[in-house]
Formats: C-alpha cells, structure tokens, sequence
C-alpha cells in the first residue's frame, strides 16, 4: 500500500528488495512510521562521568563490564557501545550467562559479577533506583542521547549515553516522504526528550516515545482503524511484531534477523532514501498494471465483436482469423513493451 500510505515507516533500499511486495498494499499506503533506531548509523558512546558515591569502578572498568554483557546482544545501542570499548583498546571474555529483556534492556554474569543494564523500567524491576543520576540524565537526554543505566552486584553503578547520528540521507527521506503526500511518525523506546530532540533533527513532527513492542503495535493497529494504510521500517527484535502488523513491513537487511522475516521488503541497505524508492517504484508498477489493463479490455471489447460478426450484416465487416491472431499479438506485444518501462524509471 506504498502509494497511499498516511502513517508510519522505517527503511529501504526498494531498488534492491529481496522480499515479497503486496502490491496492493505497497501502493496504497497512508502512513509511515520511523523507528529512531533504523535510520541512525551505529552511534557513538559518551561516557558520561560516574560519580565516585554510586560506584568504586573506574569509567573504563564500567565500560568493560557493559561491553562484555552487550558483545552478546544484537541491539544498535548494544553494538554501539561494544564498537566504542573496541576503539578504546578494551577486550573481554564473552559473558557467562546472558539475557535480554525486551523494551528494556539485557541482563547477565560476566567477570563473576552480575550486570544490569538498560532503561529506568529494567532497573526498577529490580527495584533499583536511578534517581542519584537525575540530573545527569536529564542533562543527557536533553542533548538526544540515550541512557543505559548499569547496575553491577545489584547497586546502581553508572550510565552510558549512546548519541545516535542522523544521516543526512534520512532527513532527505523523511522530506521526500512528506513530499509523497505520507504521514511520517516516529514510533521509539527511546524516552520522550531523547526521542523528541532526534525527531527535531531528522524532521519528524509526529513522535511517540517509551514504547514497547506491543505499544507500536497497538499504535499501527489505531491508525490501521481509522482506515490508513500504515507502512513500518524497522530493524531491531524490538520491531519484529509491528512489521508483521503493519500493512507493508519494511526491514533493515543489516538489522535483526528475526525483523527481517517479519518484514515484507528487506532493504538491503541502512539508506531511508530506498524507502522513498519503493513507495515511488509500487505507485509506478500499479499505474503500468492498470494500463495494461485497459489495453487489454480495449483489444477483446473490440476485437471480439467484430470477430463475431457484429458489423456484417450492417456493413459486410468481418475479421479474418489471420487479422485476429495478429491483433491479440499485438495486444501482447503492448503490455510486454509498457511494463519494460519500468526499466527506465527514475527512482
């Protein structure tokens, strides 16, 4: 439903899809919706200074310690930081055990201590407070970074603040999107003011933040609803059911697996601009398609007649069957040389 969606999207190299596309869908979608993982590149890390009252680490040894529990993860922000510590020198063993938590981060042993990491939630589920970091982390979030807080043997250790970097080319999608005549919303875990401060670069006007996976579904399934036709670019675990919800899944070839099979279209690239380029190729495939279709009806509301004999005895007309082989030929031949258009489209 890609050329009347109003609602939500997230990525795509359209001209190199290797998923199966529901053109009647791809064509018509009304909405687009951005996750603000999706359209980022990695990131970078900031440490953001651990104050010595919550912990007697060093901000290196913390970061080990992060590095090693998320060396296990496929999250962005999970890779994010293990390609900092990288940077840095750093090596560690793979962790002992480890386990995610869905919306909230991911939890383990490594180095014979236990780590938590992740939002304010995971912590809270373990009835961890983070509020010795307030105003550290509204300082954070106010900049659009996004925070995960580290518990280590069960106290609050510190915070790592994960920038995401907006490419220039996702801001040109996001334009080109509008331009297309779609909503475009931004549907994130992250929190409101980091969510909200990414959306203000990007060019994102709609933004629904502190979401779980079964919250951006229940926003696709609102707006589907309503009647739109909602179109989601994700890349993460964390995206998987909205990309089975939405009427057109369009996942991050580099991304998650488990999205990728979720999805409808894989882009194989992380470029938003190949969004762009499959809405434009969908609307432009159902225009041939209905072309074709007149032409074809034309042909036989035609051809047929006058083969049958309709204008004889008015006009002694008849169509001999060499001329209506050739006629129905031609008819072919048309629609092959309409849909070969295609090739030469500019995207």
């Amino acid at each position: 439903n890609a050329d009347h969606a109003t609602g939500s999207v997230n990525h795509s190299n359209a001209d190199h899809a290797t998923g199966s596309v529901n053109h009647s869908n791809a064509d018509h979608a009304t909405s687009s919706v951005n996750h603000s993982d999706a359209d980022h590149a990695p990131g970078s890390v900031h440490r953001s200074g651990v104050p010595a009252n919550l912990t007697d680490l060093s901000a290196n040894e913390l970061l080990l310690l992060v590095a090693s529990l998320e060396s296990a993860s496929e999250h962005p922000l999970a890779e994010a930081v293990v390609l900092h510590a990288k940077s840095l020198g750093l090596s560690w063993p793979a962790p002992e055990t480890f386990q995610s938590v869905t919306g909230k981060g991911a939890y383990g042993i490594t180095n014979n201590r236990a780590v938590i990491v992740g939002n304010s939630a995971m912590l809270a589920d373990y009835a961890i407070s983070v509020d010795a970091l307030t105003e550290k982390a509204n300082a954070l979030t106010a900049a659009g970074k996004t925070l995960l807080y580290v518990a280590v043997d069960g106290e609050l250790s510190g915070v790592v603040a994960v920038a995401d970097s907006i490419r220039e080319t996702s801001k040109q999608a996001v334009a080109h999107l509008r331009e297309l005549g779609l909503e475009v919303v931004m549907l994130t875990g992250d929190a409101e003011r980091t969510a909200q401060a990414i959306a203000r670069e990007a060019g994102i006007h709609e933004v629904r933040a502190s979401l779980m996976p079964d919250d951006k579904v229940a926003e696709i399934k609102r707006w589907q609803q309503t009647g739109k036709v909602v179109a989601m670019i994700g890349d993460g675990i964390n995206d998987s059911p909205a990309l089975a919800q939405s009427d057109v899944g369009m996942a991050i070839g580099t991304g998650a697996d488990i999205a990728v099979d979720a999805a409808d279209i894989v882009l194989m690239s992380g470029n938003l601009q190949s969004a762009v380029q499959a809405i434009k190729l969908s609307r432009q495939t159902m225009r041939v398609m209905k072309q074709n279709l007149f032409w074809a009806f034309i042909y036989n509301m035609i051809g047929i007649p006058i083969a049958a004999g309709v204008l004889y005895p008015a006009f002694g007309i008849l169509l001999s069957p060499m001329l209506a082989s050739a006629a129905m030929a031609f008819s072919s031949v048309s629609v092959v040389t309409n849909s070969l258009r295609l090739r030469r489209i500019t995207l």
